[in-house]
């Protein structure tokens, strides 16, 4: 009776120890322990962002989907017409985070991925060298109410960027 008791009691501190180590984990599937911590840095993207400017209102909102995916929507307006729009995926694959935005009119309505190449605590660059343009996209938080997105590389043989300062809305 003495070695069932030891036995119940090594299982029930076995089991409190493991569980207590899990519990710091941001994910855990059956023992595939995920981390997501390279999405986390893009919390301050979660809202509503626009820019208004002479030439048009330009919208970004951002919401958390999952432990692993944040969408993002952007849109362009001119007047009452939206000339332009796109839906972005931010996704962490493994230790990669990935920002693939969708444009209905471009590359044949084919999702086109971009790869984080380096990151701070205000800043996620994203680079894509293949693609025709931009091949650089980057947001950097300049306050928690503005941000400054870009889009930059060679177009025409040229290099060429926009800048997209925005403001917090919601």
């Amino acid at each position: 009776m003495k070695n069932v008791f030891k036995y119940f009691m090594a299982l029930a501190i076995a089991s409190i120890i493991i569980s207590c180590k899990n519990s710091n984990n941001t994910n855990t599937t059956g023992n595939t322990t995920t981390n997501f911590s390279e999405l986390e840095k893009a919390n301050w993207l979660i809202g509503e962002w626009q820019n208004n400017s002479p030439e048009g209102n330009v919208t970004e909102v951002w919401e958390k989907k999952s432990d692993s995916t944040y969408f993002g929507k952007s849109y362009f307006v001119i007047g009452k017409d939206t000339v332009s729009s796109e839906t972005i995926s931010l996704e962490q694959n493994g230790k990669q985070l990935f920002y693939i935005p969708t444009v209905k009119d471009q590359n044949a309505g084919q999702p086109v991925k971009f790869t984080l190449t380096s990151s701070t605590s205000n800043q996620l660059i994203f680079e894509n060298p293949k693609h025709d343009f931009p091949q650089k996209i980057s947001y950097t938080q300049i306050t928690n109410d503005s941000l400054l997105a870009e889009i930059s590389g060679m177009m025409n043989g040229k290099q060429n960027s926009q800048k997209f300062p925005m403001k917090r809305v919601k």
